[in-house]
Parts: structure tokens; C-alpha cells; sequence
């Protein structure tokens, strides 16, 4: 005969279940809710970010040029946290991203406007020095088993002296490549439409991050990924050859630089040897503040994408409502601190 449960405890006892049950408070439906959906907490800061700076700069904010402006600004360092957070979600970090955007940019821009070879050579070849920055990256990581931050300061220094040593210090400037391989460019041309004037570069960006999203979630090279940053040990018992996927990786985060480059010079309007200098810190910016975690396994690639937006809507909005520029990096590092405080707390309390 079976015994009623309910009945068979001593009336001064609880049912561990129930107590369980009523003891999850609202913060903690909160914290697992954001531990489901990490992309959900950059989503509320940008719509907050929005409203804030609309109500305190006035309609001059929500100018379809303005907003346009915006997406102009941050096409390149959303580019480079494309990249960025597949290292990242690796449990890894890239200091050598935007040393491998600019070496590649003045390859393209040399290879084709000082040595002459046609563009359609010129541009892979570049493609191939950011593919190979990257492999270097991932085999030194791996086969030296350096820490990722190590193995990168070095070769951003390495990368930064050979962009230096092969440029000469020099730039290409703006008309020798309209004279000669304007196609190095044509990420800068614009798209103008009811005031706003989208450039290609930003289409690109938005090209970029829908492609790692449909790898990240529709293939098992991006399962792979998720796994390796969730716990190597244990992907490398699930038969995952996790060496092989992190220098994939790097691999394909060098190839994501090239891109960049190619982008940049459009943005830019030149091949400029010390461009985007700080371009390693900001991509790591709209990486944290994208919600995907420094400790690797967690994330959604399209939370850098916000993370970057996020940064161009603050520093956009503190401009209009005249702010100075040492505030608005003020503002942006506190944003770090936040959000790199609330994935902890998320991590912490939703295990």
C-alpha cells in the first residue's frame, strides 16, 4: 500500500522541496533568468541608455544622422570584438587584435598601391597575413601552454614592430589610393536615406556578427567552442580536440582583423600605421560589457555587438549634453566595473 508522503512527515517538520520552493526569492528568479538569457542584461542598459540620454539631450539625439553617426563610429572596434569575444567564450583574451587589424591594412594598402598588384590579389593576401597572425597565436598558446594574456602581449608587441618596420612609419594617404586601388575604400561609401547615412563598413559589421552567430548555434565547431571555454577537461573526455579548436579560433579571429582592416581603411579614408591604437582595450570594453564572460563558456556573440552600441550611445549622448571627453572614459570604465560585477553575481548566485 502506498504511503501519503505529506502525512507521513512529523508535524514539526517541513518538506525540504517546499521549503526550497518558497525560499527562492524574486532576486533569485532574477539571477537565473539573466544566467538563461546573459544578453538580455546589456539589452535593458542599452534601451535605458537610449531613453536617458533622448530625455537630457533632446530630439536632437534621436536625428536619424545622429543615431547613424553612431553605428559609423563603432563599425570597426564591433568588428574587433567579433573577434575578440570568440576568444573570449574560449576562456582566453586577444591583446594582439587591433596590432593584427593595422599590420594587415598596410599590407593590402602597400601590396596594392605602392607595389601596383591588382586589389583582387592584394585584399586575400592580406586575409592570409591576419589568418596566419592568428595561427601563430593559437600555436604558441597551445603547443607552449603560455597563458592566452602572455602569448598576446608579445606578439602585440611583435606584430606592432613589423606593422612599424614594413610601413616605415609611414601613411598612404587618401588620394594615392583613389588614384590607384580606390576599391581599398569602398567600405566608406555611404547609403543616405531619410537623413541617416549608413556606410557599408556597417553593414559589414552586422554581416560579420550574424555569421559567428549562425556558427556558434548552428554547428558543432561552435558547440565546440562553448565547450572548450565551459571546461577543457572535460571536452577534452568528450572526445573534443580542444587544441584543435582553440588555434581554429585564433585562426578565425585573424581572419575577422582582416576584415576590419579592410574596413578600416574605408573608415579611415587611409593606411595609417598607428590607427586604432587602442582598439585591443575597447573591443575587450564592448566584450565585457556585452555580457559574455571573461571566464569563458558564457555568452552571446550578439552581446558585443550591443556592448559596442552601448559605448557609442554613451559617448554619443554625453557629447550632445556637453560633457567632456575625460568624462565620458570616466562613465565607460564604471561600465566596465558593472558589468564585469554583475556576471560574477550572476555566476555566483545562479550555480
Amino acid at each position: 500500500m502506498t504511503k501519503n508522503y505529506e502525512h507521513s512527515l512529523p508535524e514539526n517538520k517541513v518538506d525540504p522541496a517546499s521549503f526550497e520552493e518558497h525560499d527562492r526569492s524574486f532576486i533569485n528568479h532574477i539571477q537565473h533568468f539573466f544566467h538563461r538569457n546573459p544578453t538580455m542584461v546589456p539589452v535593458i542598459v542599452l534601451a535605458l541608455s537610449i531613453v536617458v540620454f533622448g530625455f537630457v539631450a533632446g530630439a536632437k539625439f534621436f536625428h536619424p544622422f545622429n543615431l547613424s553617426l553612431i553605428m559609423q563610429q563603432v563599425s570597426i572596434i564591433g568588428i574587433l570584438a567579433a573577434g575578440q569575444s570568440l576568444i573570449i567564450l574560449t576562456a582566453g583574451i586577444d591583446l594582439s587584435v587591433a596590432a593584427i587589424m593595422v599590420l594587415t591594412s598596410v599590407v593590402m594598402g602597400r601590396f596594392a598601391v605602392v607595389y601596383g598588384i591588382p586589389i583582387y590579389f592584394a585584399i586575400p593576401l592580406g586575409f592570409a597575413v591576419g589568418i596566419f597572425c592568428g595561427y601563430l597565436n593559437g600555436k604558441l598558446i597551445t603547443l607552449l601552454k603560455l597563458p592566452p594574456f602572455i602569448v598576446t602581449l608579445g606578439t602585440w608587441n611583435i606584430f606592432y614592430a613589423l606593422n612599424l618596420w614594413y610601413s616605415g612609419a609611414q601613411s598612404i594617404r587618401g588620394q594615392d589610393i583613389d588614384k590607384t586601388a580606390p576599391m581599398l575604400k569602398w567600405f566608406g561609401e555611404r547609403i543616405v536615406f531619410f537623413g541617416a547615412q549608413l556606410t557599408y563598413g556597417t553593414i559589414l559589421m552586422m554581416v560579420v556578427f550574424g555569421v559567428l552567430w549562425y556558427c556558434l548555434n548552428r554547428t558543432a565547431w561552435g558547440r565546440h567552442v562553448y565547450a572548450v571555454g565551459d571546461d577543457k577537461e572535460s571536452a577534452e573526455l568528450a572526445g573534443i580536440r580542444t587544441d584543435k579548436t582553440l588555434v581554429s579560433v585564433y585562426m578565425v579571429a585573424g581572419l575577422i582583423c582582416a576584415v576590419g582592416a579592410w574596413a578600416s581603411i574605408g573608415r579611415v579614408g587611409s593606411v595609417s600605421p598607428q590607427s586604432f591604437f587602442e582598439g585591443n582595450l575597447q573591443s575587450i570594453t564592448a566584450v565585457v560589457i556585452g555580457g559574455v564572460s571573461l571566464f569563458g563558456g558564457r555568452g552571446s556573440i550578439m552581446g558585443p555587438l550591443i556592448g559596442a552600441l552601448i559605448v557609442g550611445v554613451f559617448q554619443s549622448g554625453l557629447r550632445l549634453s556637453g560633457v567632456d571627453v575625460l568624462w565620458q572614459v570616466f562613465a565607460i570604465g564604471w561600465l566596465i566595473i558593472i558589468a564585469v560585477a554583475i556576471d560574477q553575481w550572476i555566476r555566483k548566485l545562479s550555480s
